[in-house]
């Protein structure tokens, strides 16, 4: 199966015709939108003021507090961890991001290893944490627990950086095979449309803002 990743499985469920178009065809590009811009800013910001001290451009001054009390806490530091698992069907195991092998894929917006104990945290760009998917925390937590098996313990955050809500969650080690399982249904699904290939549009609420526009349920046409 193609390596997959949170927002590709994603896509996935929210339109096979989408995501066969972005992702298997390769004929339609996501050029993203203001909003992705303005995320992608935020990160920047965040990973630079983490790692190396830049201070924080004005504009995204309101998420200084948060950032400060992240960088009090205890432990090695790492931004934008690049998070590569291999699975043989029976066993996952740490490989290269981008490694023949690679099953999937995923990236921790910061990761502070202290010990047996770990801080994953995610930063969101959404007004509020209202439609929150801790799902992302679970496969980021059973991607740590693989590149790091010193860890035993990882305290999961999605920090809503604009609204300063903080969604949180305890992983343990223990339970690391069924949080890289999270997603085990829509896999199986998407093996199932790989196999026949068949990739059933899906209309709803995003065909507004959808980038295939040969889809009959496109309404940006």
């Amino acid at each position: 199966m193609t390596a997959w990743s949170y927002s590709s499985i994603k896509t996935f469920d929210q339109c096979p015709k989408k995501y066969y178009h972005l992702k298997v065809a390769k004929d339609v590009r996501d050029e993203g939108s203001t909003a992705t811009v303005y995320g992608t800013e935020v990160h920047t910001a965040a990973e630079e003021f983490i790692r190396d001290g830049t201070p924080v451009p004005n504009k995204f001054s309101f998420m200084v507090p948060a950032l400060e009390v992240l960088n009090r806490i205890p432990g090695k530091k790492y931004c934008e961890v690049k998070l590569g698992v291999a699975y043989d069907g029976e066993q996952y195991t740490a490989t290269d991001f981008f490694g023949a092998d690679v099953w999937w894929r995923g990236v921790a917006d910061l990761v502070i290893i202290n010990g047996p104990t770990a801080f994953s945290v995610d930063y969101k760009t959404s007004k509020n944490a209202k439609y929150a998917d801790t799902k992302q925390l679970d496969l980021v937590a059973g991607g740590i627990f693989t590149k790091y098996p010193e860890v035993q313990k990882i305290k999961s955050a999605l920090a809503f950086v604009v609204s300063g809500d903080v969604v949180s969650k305890v992983h343990t080690r223990d339970l690391k095979d069924s949080y890289m399982a999270t997603f085990a249904p829509e896999l199986d699904r998407l093996e199932v449309a790989e196999k026949t290939n068949v990739w059933n549009p899906v209309s709803g609420p995003l065909c507004a803002y959808c980038p295939v526009t040969s889809c009959a349920h496109n309404r940006r046409r």
